[in-house]
C-alpha cells in the first residue's frame, strides 16, 4: 500500500467496533494518525483537544447521531472536513447533512481505497479552505480602502506571493496597469511583514513636483527653501522601523534617484538643506505602470536603482484577464441589498475595463446614484461602457503596449519561484526550455534578479 502524500490526523467514529478497528488498521499502515471513538459523545471529546484534519462518522450510532455530531463540529471546528458512513436507509440523512456542511459520504459496506481517495479529497479541501480564510483576514487587515476580491488563478498567484515574499525585509516591486489595486497588494505586503506593528507610509511620485517631493521624502531644514519656515522630518523618517510604499516609481526624477538609491544602500540619508546624515530602517515597496527595462534603457531611470527596487517582482494582472473575477468584483463593490438586471451583468462582462478596478468602481458608484428601487440597469452604466466593441477592442490595444513589461515580469516571477530552475520555469510558463531561454536573452533577464 503506498502512503499518502501528506501525514494527516482522522478521526473515525463507528459503534461497529470490528468495523472501527479494521478502518484503525487500515489507515495507521498507510502512515495516517489515526484515532477512533465508540460514540459521538467520546469523539466530541477528542475533537475538542486534538485538530483533527478528517473525521469519518457513521450516521447512526446509540445516543448523539453522526448528523448531530457533524452540527456540534461545524460549530466548535470548522476546520475539520466531515465524511459520513451510512446505511442504505439513511441515505436521505446522509443528504441532508451535505447541506449542513458534509464533505461527502459512503454507503456501507465500504471500500477502503475508496474512503481513502475521499479522505485525501477532503483533507485538501479543509486545507484550501483555511488557507483562503487566513488570507481573507490578511486583506482584511491590509486593505486601506477595499478588499481584494478574486478566484482567477492569476489573483490566486498574486495571494501566493504576497505570502511568500512579505516576511522577507527585501524590496518589492509591483507591476500593473493604473487601477489594478498595486496599494492594496503593498497594505497586504506590509501586514504580512515583521514590521506590520509600525507604519505604512505612502507616497505618489506622479502627484508631486520635483522640489516638493524631494521635500515629502527626504524631509527639510527651516529656512531651506522658500517657504520652509520650520524644520520638517521627510517619510523615511515618518516610516522608520516600517514600510514606504513609493507608487509611480517610474516618474521619479534623475535628480532625485541617487538619493533614494543611497538610502536603499546603506539606510542613510539627508534632510534638503542639512548636512547632518541620518539612518532609517525602512523597507521600500514600489509600484509602476511603466515598462522600466525601457526606461532604465532610455536612461530616464537609473539601471542600479531599478536592481535594487526589483529584487522581486509582483505582476498584478489586468481586470479583463481576470475572466469572471469582474463580476464577484461588481457585487462587492455594489454590496448588499443591491440586484443587477441580466443585460447589465451581461454588459459589465463584455467590457474591457480599461481603467480596471479603480474603473469598475466608479461605474458602480455611478450606476447606484442613477438606479431605482436598488436595481442597477444596463442604462445606468456610463456611456463608454455602454459603448461598441470596437471601442472596448480599442483601449485593450493601447493597453498591450506595455505587454513586454509584464511578459519579463511574468518570466522573472517564474524563475524566481522554482528558484532559477529552467526546466521547472519554463513548464510553469507553458513553454518550451529553448524559447525560455530565448526570453531571457530577450529581456536582458539577470542572475541576480532571481534571488531574494
Amino acid at each position: 500500500m503506498a502512503a499518502p502524500d501528506t501525514k494527516l490526523d482522522v478521526l473515525f467514529v463507528d459503534d461497529d467496533d470490528e468495523l472501527r478497528k479494521g478502518l484503525v488498521n487500515y489507515f495507521g499502515q498507510l502512515g495516517y494518525h489515526v484515532d477512533e471513538a465508540a460514540n459521538a459523545e467520546i469523539a466530541l471529546e477528542k475533537i475538542q483537544s486534538r485538530a483533527f484534519h478528517v473525521a469519518v462518522l457513521d450516521v447512526l450510532m446509540p445516543g448523539m447521531s453522526g448528523v448531530e455530531l457533524l452540527e456540534k463540529i461545524r460549530e466548535d471546528n470548522s476546520e475539520t472536513e466531515v465524511i459520513l458512513l451510512t446505511g442504505e436507509g439513511t441515505i436521505e440523512t446522509a443528504v441532508e447533512a451535505m447541506k449542513l456542511g458534509a464533505y461527502d459520504f459512503l454507503t456501507k459496506p465500504i471500500r477502503m481505497k475508496q474512503l481513502d481517495a475521499i479522505v485525501q479529497k477532503a483533507a485538501e479541501s479543509g486545507s484550501i479552505r483555511k488557507e483562503n480564510r487566513q488570507l481573507r483576514a490578511l486583506i482584511k487587515h491590509s486593505a486601506p480602502k477595499h478588499h481584494m476580491v478574486g478566484d482567477s488563478r492569476s489573483m490566486e498567484e498574486v495571494f501566493r506571493l504576497i505570502e511568500r515574499v512579505a516576511p522577507s525585509d527585501k524590496p518589492i516591486l509591483i507591476q500593473g496597469e493604473s487601477g489594478t489595486g498595486k496599494e492594496l497588494v503593498a497594505a497586504a505586503l506590509h501586514e504580512a511583514s515583521r514590521r506590520a506593528d509600525k507604519p505604512l507610509v505612502v507616497i505618489n511620485c506622479a502627484a508631486l513636483p520635483e522640489q516638493l517631493l524631494e521635500s515629502e521624502l527626504f524631509g527639510h531644514e527651516k529656512g531651506s527653501f522658500t517657504g520652509a519656515l520650520a524644520s520638517k522630518p521627510g517619510l523615511f523618517e515618518v516610516a522608520d522601523g516600517g514600510t514606504l510604499f513609493i507608487d509611480e516609481i517610474g516618474e521619479l526624477s534623475p535628480a532625485l534617484q541617487p538619493k533614494l538609491l543611497r538610502v536603499l544602500e546603506d539606510g542613510s540619508l539627508r534632510r534638503v538643506g542639512s548636512l547632518k546624515e541620518r539612518r532609517v530602517d525602512v523597507r521600500i515597496i514600489a509600484a509602476t505602470n511603466r515598462n522600466m527595462v525601457q526606461e532604465v534603457e532610455a536612461k530616464r531611470f537609473r539601471e542600479d536603482l531599478y536592481y535594487r527596487i526589483n529584487v522581486m517582482t509582483i505582476v498584478l494582472p489586468p481586470l479583463r484577464d481576470r475572466g469572471d473575477d469582474v463580476l464577484l468584483l461588481t457585487d462587492h463593490f455594489a454590496g448588499p441589498g443591491w440586484e443587477f438586471e441580466p443585460a447589465c451583468r451581461k454588459t459589465i462582462a463584455r467590457y474591457a475595463w480599461p481603467g480596471n478596478v479603480r474603473q469598475l468602481i466608479n461605474a458602480i458608484e455611478r450606476a447606484k446614484m442613477l438606479a431605482d428601487d436598488e436595481v442597477l440597469s444596463k442604462e445606468n452604466l456610463p456611456p463608454e461602457v455602454l459603448g461598441s466593441a470596437v471601442h472596448a477592442r480599442a483601449t485593450v490595444l493601447a493597453a498591450d503596449a506595455d505587454l513586454a513589461s509584464l511578459t519579463r515580469a511574468r518570466v522573472v516571477q517564474a524563475l524566481q519561484h522554482e528558484q532559477g530552475n529552467k526546466l521547472r520555469s519554463a513548464k510553469a510558463l507553458g513553454v518550451s526550455r529553448r524559447s525560455l531561454y530565448r526570453l531571457i536573452e530577450k529581456y536582458h533577464i539577470e542572475p541576480q534578479e532571481l534571488t531574494l
